[in-house]
């Protein structure tokens, strides 16, 4: 009589099953597909995941010969050694699915003895690992592929942790910097930069904290002579599996050519400007100039010590005008190192104004400030930002031929930022050209090169700023300039 076998627990008597159907239970229960092949290598058993795996039928593989199967050098030879007693685990060959295509299998070879000790079959347990291999093969040649691009890039790739060590340097590096990539790993990102930009590096970090989002700034980099290059550089966070940034990679190429180029173009618009302010500049100094004259004459002519301290502190008050036209023009005339320093919005408005001021008088334009009373703090180029800033205003001024107001508003934002506003009430341009403006050359004045608006998007695009224009027909125009302050 066959021995019975409780399952599941805590049974009955009466709750009892048959060893061949355990074993089915078994076979039909796994998570791997299992076959048993006799000892002349025919089907003797298969569970159902087995024929899932492969696609066959039981009634298709019970009978038939395993090297119609498969037909795999490897499988018959370990076949071969499991009938003289070998075992062999997690074997990963591939195999032919009925439809043709191919299945990495992961496959144990065991012989199957009877009471005696004789083998008298052979099993195999098969588990379908090709989602598996795929992914890794993906993952392996996606890896592959990082590694051509950031080898052969000429773009300088870095990887570094929050506290911005260096933990990978492509080595390009050694192209732009003379510094090998060995070098690079384990400094800080700050030993790369100028001093004087530290605070500046900080800046960009905060942002990229505070919003999450990749920041594109341009930067000096030190090379290993100690001179530098200027590089472009994109920034992006890497987040860990609970969300938060544990490192960044960076982006950074030379931009040292196009550097020169676009200050090439911020001379020629500082040359046009020039040129157009230098008729207001001479009519505002010829004021003065005439006092001058008049006042020494008076001076000349007269003993009286009390009129002679009069006239003095006329002629003193004059010439501090004239120095202060003349020495105003000239730092707009001056070409100067960019260099980003810790700078006054104020003063740099005001500066503004003086020198567009004859401008003003001669086409009977008054400029209004509107400025807050708190001063703000920009980290910027003073004479770049005064660029930007005579062009709007210079274009607002022309904009009211027959004379008229510009108004100036400064005003705080959320985010640590600040608008400026330039707004005039002037001809207004056609809503179909505003797309058009900023485009180099293009411009819709006679005498224009084209090259104003162009600069000036720019050098606020350098100081992480945006600009916007609204104009109507008629109406005016309103300048917008929105940048971070200190």
């Amino acid at each position: 009589m066959a021995k019975s076998f409780p399952i599941f627990g805590e049974l009955n008597h009466s709750d009892t099953i048959n060893p061949d159907d355990l074993i089915d239970l078994f076979l039909n229960s796994t998570a791997d597909g299992i076959c048993i092949l006799n000892m002349e290598n025919r089907f003797i058993r298969v569970n159902d995941m087995y024929t899932k795996i492969f696609g066959y039928t039981e009634t298709e593989l019970v009978g038939r010969s395993f090297e119609e199967i498969n037909q795999s050098d490897l499988a018959l030879e370990v076949i071969k050694a499991v009938k003289q007693g070998e075992f062999f685990h997690d074997l990963v060959t591939q195999c032919l699915h009925k439809d043709g295509s191919l299945l990495d299998i992961a496959v144990s070879f065991s012989p199957l003895r009877n009471s005696a000790r004789e083998i008298i079959a052979s099993i195999g347990i098969y588990r379908d690992i090709t989602k598996h291999l795929t992914i890794e093969r993906e993952l392996n040649r996606t890896r592959e592929l990082y590694r051509l691009i950031t080898e052969n890039t000429t773009d300088m790739i870095k990887l570094y942790t929050k506290d911005k060590k260096i933990i990978y340097a492509s080595p390009s590096h050694e192209k732009w910097l003379g510094t090998s990539t060995n070098e690079l790993i384990g400094q800080e990102v700050y030993s790369l930069i100028m001093p004087e930009d530290k605070e500046f590096l900080d800046q960009v970090y905060e942002k990229l904290l505070r919003t999450g989002e990749p920041q594109l700034f341009q930067i000096k980099m030190r090379t290993s002579d100690n001179s530098f290059i200027d590089t472009e550089i994109t920034i992006s966070p890497i987040y860990n599996e609970k969300n938060e940034i544990e490192s960044y990679v960076t982006v950074a190429r030379d931009i040292t050519d196009r550097i020169k180029n676009d200050e090439a173009l911020r001379n020629l618009d500082r040359l046009s400007i020039i040129g157009q302010l230098a008729a207001g500049v001479a009519h505002e100094i010829r004021n003065p100039l005439t006092s001058l004259k008049g006042f020494s004459k008076l001076l000349k002519s007269t003993s009286d010590k009390q009129k002679q301290d009069d006239y003095l502190s006329i002629i003193m008050n004059e010439l501090d005008r004239i120095d202060m036209i003349v020495n105003e023009f000239m730092s707009l005339a001056k070409p100067q190192a960019i260099q980003f320093n810790r700078e006054s919005l104020s003063a740099i408005l005001e500066s503004t104004v003086n020198i567009l001021h004859p401008q003003a008088l001669l086409h009977n334009v008054q400029i209004i400030n509107h400025f807050i009373t708190d001063d703000i703090d920009l980290l910027g180029n003073r004479n770049q930002l005064k660029q930007v800033f005579v062009n709007f205003l210079k274009n607002a001024i022309e904009a009211m031929p027959s004379g008229g107001q510009v108004h100036i508003d400064v005003q705080k934002v959320d985010g640590n930022q600040v608008l400026i506003r330039i707004t005039d009430e002037g001809t207004g341009i056609d809503h179909h050209l505003l797309d058009y403006l900023g485009t180099p050359f293009y411009t819709t004045k006679d005498k224009g090169i084209g090259l104003g608006l162009t600069v000036s998007n720019k050098i606020i695009q350098e100081h992480h700023g945006t600009m916007k224009i609204e104009s109507e027909l008629g109406r005016g125009t309103t300048i917008t300039v929105e940048l971070g302050y200190v």
